[in-house]
């Protein structure tokens, strides 16, 4: 049996992901970040600590075939704390992936990675990266390393832009961008289970009729959605739509406007 290990288990996919996979018989290792986690049954294998230190890693990733890779800061913070936790702390987990010859690593890139590109815009996974701010930036990076450590190293990575992971769209946007749970867990058995993926960028995203994204299904894990937001569309569209001008234009939503600069206020154009 594979043996897999969770990073970030006590984040909100984690919290999802974490017994979903024991009840379908995943031979799983939990990981936390600084507080341990409570055993959902007697027995389990859980631990926590901080990834950017090497025995944590060790630990982690001892016996692994596959890492499904959820920690990190998973929001807009300062530059520092974003480094920290998105660069240094991937790279330690690489690195501990060539220790200990792990074979896949999925790793929970981040539709904010391609957040400036507008809503009218149809995207396949080989857009050009357009980061809304530092957070997907770092996840425009860690696609970066992912490839390097294929290329160089060997080691597999199925780098999912995830979209809005939720039990159900609240909002106009996520009509678009809606990842559901049921699909979520469709994805991550996919990856644990593929023969082979080599390197890959997939869209963590549902079968939904207004994606911006294309395609929906990844082929190479054999990942096919079935979810659609379309199902909750006259619902969603009769409450008034939470962003404003700027995140209803572009695809990052709110995350666009922190720390933007309008164009009243830019450089003036050569003359």
């Amino acid at each position: 049996m594979t043996k897999v290990a969770l990073s970030g288990a006590s984040g909100q996919i984690g919290r999802f992901l974490r017994p979903a996979l024991l009840e379908r018989g995943i031979d799983l290792r939990s990981a936390g970040g600084r507080t341990p986690l409570e055993p959902l049954r007697p027995g389990e294998d859980v631990m926590h600590g901080d990834l950017r230190d090497p025995g944590v890693v060790d630990r982690l990733l001892q016996g692994v075939e596959v890492l499904i890779h959820m920690a990190g800061t998973s929001v807009e913070r300062p530059l520092s704390e974003v480094i920290e936790n998105n660069l240094v702390g991937l790279r330690a987990v690489y690195e501990g992936a060539r220790r200990h010859k792990v074979r896949r690593i999925v790793f929970a890139s981040s539709n904010h990675a391609i957040g400036m590109h507008e809503v009218t815009e149809k995207l396949g996974p080989d857009c050009d990266f357009r980061p809304d701010g530092f957070y997907g930036l770092s996840k425009m990076w860690g696609e970066g390393l992912a490839r390097l450590y294929w290329d160089k190293h060997g080691i597999e990575s199925v780098c999912v832009r995830i979209g809005s992971a939720l039990p159900c769209p609240t909002e106009p946007r996520h009509l678009s961008t809606w990842f559901g749970l049921d699909d979520l867990l469709q994805f991550t058995l996919r990856c644990i289970e593929a023969p082979s993926a080599g390197f890959v960028v997939a869209w963590g995203v549902s079968a939904n009729t207004r994606s911006w994204w294309t395609p929906t299904s990844c082929e190479v894990l054999g990942y096919h959605p079935t979810q659609n937001a379309e199902d909750y569309a006259a619902e969603v569209l009769a409450k008034p739509n939470p962003l404003d001008t700027l995140g209803q234009r572009y695809q990052g939503g709110g995350f666009v406007g922190l720390d933007y600069t309008p164009p009243e206020r830019r450089p003036s154009p050569a003359r």
